[in-house]
C-alpha cells in the first residue's frame, strides 16, 4: 500500500512539474523569438545595385500554395508564390535574370508543368533562364520537363542523364489479407474506381492497368511534345533518347540534351556574366520578402485547398503545414468572399486526390451560392483535382487545368477490412451485441457484413454515385448519358479531360487569372489585387487560439503583436529562417507517376 501512495503522489507530482516544465518552454519560445527579432533587425534588405539574378531551387519541397501558418518563417516559397513572384520580377528592371538549381529526381507532373509556364512567361518579357542540374538521376522526364526551356541548361560533368519515361507502383494487399483470413469488403462504382484494388486484389485489374496507362501515356506524350519544342529534337528521336536511357553527360551534351557541362559555381557565375558587370546572386525567397503586396486594382478572391478533403475545419493547427481541405472552412471562405462587396470574382485553386463525399458537397453547395450571389467562380487545378476534388469544382463557371493534372475520378467507394478470421487465428474472440437496426454493427471491424448489410451499404453508394455524376452533369452542361459513359471512377489528365468536355482550358495559375479577370469584367491589361480567404491568422491570434489566452492576457501581448508585424522584424525573422470514418469516399489514389 505504501508503494501505491507513493506511485500515486508521484504521478501528480510528475504531471505538475511537467506542466510548468511546458509553461516555461512556451515563454521561453517566445521569448527567443522576440530576442531573435530584436537582434536580428537591421537594415531592410535591398535590390542589388547592378541588377539581381535570382536563384530558385527546385530541390526543395514545396507545397503548391502557402502554408496558413503564421509561423511558416522557415518554409520555402510555394508554387503559387513563386509564379507570382516571377511574375512581378518580369516587369522589374533590377532583375536580370533567374539561375535555377534543377530537381535531379523528378517533380510531380502537375508542379512541374506549372515551373515550365512560369519559365516561359519570364522569357517572353526578354529575360534570361539558366539552369544548373547536378544530374537528372532519376528515371522520370518530369525534372528535365520543367527546366528543359532554359535559355542556358547546364550539367555537372560527372553526372548521369537517366530520365527514361514514367512509371507508377502499387502495393497491393489482398494476397496479405487473404494469408491472414482477414476479409476486405468494398464497393465501388464502378470498375476504374480502383482505389479499394489495393485491399481486395492481388495485382492489376483490366480496368485499373487501362486506365493507369492511359494517363501516363498522356502525361508522357505532353512532356514530349514539350520537350521536343524546347531542345530543337524532333519526338521520335527524344524517345529514342529515353528509351536507350541511361545516357552519360558527354552523351546528353552531344545529343543537344543540355548546353553546357560544369559545376554549379561556373553557371552561377555564367549567369551572373550574362547579367552585366557588379550583378549579383538573391534568392527569390529574399526578393519575395521585399515585395509590397499592396494594389490598388480591384480585388479577386483566392481561396487555396490542397490534401485531401474532410468534414470540419480541417488541420488548422499554427505549427503544421496546413494540409488539409476542411469542408467548414471553405466553405465559410466562400460565403465570406461572396458577401464581401469589393471582390468582384472568386478564384479557387485545388489540389486534392479528393476525400469525404459529405465534405465535397457542402463546398459544392457554397460555390452554388457564391455563382446565386453574382460572382464568378474560376476552378484552378493543380497536380491533382481528383475525385471529390473535382466534385466540388464541378459547379464552377470555369475550370482550367494543366494537361498534367490528374482529375476526373468520377465515382464512390468505401468498405471495411473485417479481422474476424484474423482474430481466430491468434485466439481471439469478438462478439457484439446491439439494440435497433441490424446496421448497427454493419461498420464493425471484427464481423463481415450480412447480405442485408451490404445491399444497405451499396445502396447508400448508388445514391452517392448518382448525386454526383448529376453534380457533373448540371455543373457542366452535359447530357447525363454522356457523363456516366466518361465516369465510372476513371481518372482522366487535363488534356483528356479537356477533350471530354470535363475543363474547360489547360492552363495555369496566370492564366486562372486571367480568366478571373475577364469575368469579373475587367480589362486584359487591368491590375488585379489578390486577396487570399479566410484572412490568415497574426502570429498572437494563433497563439491565443492554441494556448486559450484570456481577453486580459492578449491585450497585455499586444506589445508582442505589434513587434511581430512591424516589415522589419518579420524581414528578420524571414532572413533568419533561410539560415538556418463510414462515409462514402470521393477519392482518388491514382498515384503521380515518378
Amino acid at each position: 500500500m505504501k508503494q501505491f501512495w507513493i506511485t500515486f503522489f508521484g504521478s501528480i507530482f510528475g504531471v505538475i512539474v511537467g506542466s510548468v516544465l511546458a509553461l516555461i518552454l512556451v515563454a521561453f519560445l517566445v521569448a527567443g523569438m522576440l530576442a531573435s527579432a530584436v537582434s536580428g533587425a537591421g537594415p531592410e534588405p535591398t535590390l542589388p545595385g547592378n541588377g539581381a539574378v535570382l536563384e530558385l531551387d527546385l530541390r526543395a519541397e514545396r507545397l503548391d500554395s502557402p502554408s496558413r501558418s503564421p509561423f511558416a518563417f522557415a518554409e520555402p516559397l510555394s508554387l503559387v508564390e513563386i509564379v507570382q513572384t516571377l511574375e512581378h520580377a518580369e516587369t522589374d528592371p533590377a532583375v536580370a535574370g533567374v539561375f535555377i538549381r534543377a530537381n535531379e529526381f523528378g517533380l510531380a507532373p502537375g508542379m512541374a508543368e506549372e515551373v515550365r509556364n512560369a519559365i516561359t512567361d519570364f522569357r517572353d518579357s526578354g529575360k534570361f533562364v539558366i539552369t544548373h542540374a547536378q544530374g537528372f538521376e532519376g528515371t522520370s522526364v518530369t525534372g528535365y520537363f520543367a527546366v528543359s526551356g532554359s535559355d542556358e541548361l547546364w550539367l555537372q560533368d560527372t553526372a548521369n542523364f537517366t530520365p527514361a519515361g514514367l512509371a507508377s507502383e502499387v502495393l497491393f494487399l489482398g494476397g496479405m489479407f487473404e494469408h491472414f483470413n482477414a476479409n476486405p469488403q468494398f464497393e465501388q462504382f464502378f470498375e476504374f474506381k480502383n482505389a479499394a484494388n489495393v485491399y481486395t486484389e492481388t495485382g492489376f485489374t483490366d480496368a485499373h492497368r487501362e486506365a493507369t496507362l492511359s494517363y501516363m501515356n498522356s502525361i508522357f506524350d505532353t512532356a514530349i511534345a514539350g520537350i521536343s519544342g524546347d531542345r530543337d529534337i524532333t519526338p521520335e528521336a527524344l524517345r529514342g533518347v529515353f528509351e536507350t536511357a541511361p545516357h552519360s553527360a558527354e552523351d546528353a551534351l552531344e545529343r543537344g540534351l543540355v548546353d553546357h557541362l560544369g559545376h554549379v559555381v561556373e553557371a552561377r557565375e555564367a549567369a551572373l556574366a550574362r547579367a552585366g558587370s557588379g550583378a549579383e546572386i538573391m534568392t527569390i525567397e529574399a526578393y519575395q520578402a521585399m515585395l509590397n503586396p499592396w494594389s490598388q486594382g480591384p480585388a479577386i478572391a483566392l481561396i487555396e485547398g490542397q490534401g485531401a478533403i474532410v468534414t470540419g475545419t480541417g488541420d488548422q493547427s499554427p505549427f503544421s503545414n496546413g494540409s488539409g481541405i476542411g469542408s467548414d472552412s471553405m466553405a465559410e471562405a466562400i460565403f465570406e468572399a461572396a458577401n464581401d462587396s469589393s471582390i468582384r470574382a472568386i478564384l479557387i485553386r485545388v489540389d486534392s486526390p479528393g476525400g469525404s463525399a459529405i465534405a465535397s458537397d457542402q463546398v459544392w453547395n457554397a460555390i452554388g451560392r457564391a455563382r446565386e450571389a453574382g460572382k464568378p467562380v474560376i476552378i484552378s487545378m493543380a497536380s491533382m483535382a481528383a475525385s471529390g476534388g473535382y466534385y466540388l469544382a464541378a459547379p464552377a463557371d470555369y475550370i482550367l487545368a494543366h494537361a498534367t493534372t490528374l482529375t476526373g475520378s468520377i465515382g464512390v467507394l468505401g468498405g471495411k477490412v473485417a479481422l474476424e478470421g484474423t482474430f481466430e487465428m491468434v485466439g481471439l474472440q469478438s462478439e457484439s451485441v446491439h439494440v435497433g437496426g441490424e446496421y448497427a454493427t454493419a461498420f464493425s471491424g471484427q464481423q463481415s457484413w450480412t447480405d442485408t448489410q451490404r445491399a444497405a451499404y451499396r445502396a447508400q453508394m448508388a445514391d452517392t454515385y448518382d448525386d454526383f455524376t448529376r453534380r457533373v452533369a448540371d455543373g457542366r452542361d452535359l447530357p447525363l448519358e454522356r457523363v456516366l459513359e466518361i465516369a465510372r471512377g476513371r481518372v482522366w489528365t487535363g488534356a483528356q479531360a479537356l477533350d471530354l468536355g470535363l475543363v474547360d482550358e489547360i492552363g495555369g495559375f496566370r492564366d486562372a487569372v486571367d480568366v478571373s479577370r475577364e469575368l469579373a469584367g475587367l480589362a486584359p491589361e487591368a491590375d488585379v489585387r489578390l486577396v487570399r480567404f479566410p484572412r490568415e491568422q497574426t502570429p498572437l491570434e494563433a497563439f491565443s487560439a492554441l494556448f486559450g489566452m484570456s481577453a486580459e492576457t492578449a491585450e497585455t501581448a499586444a506589445r508582442m503583436n505589434a513587434l511581430l508585424d512591424l516589415p522589419e522584424v518579420r524581414a528578420a525573422l524571414e532572413a533568419r529562417s533561410q539560415m538556418g470514418s463510414g462515409q462514402a469516399q470521393l477519392r482518388s489514389t491514382a498515384p503521380e507517376p515518378n
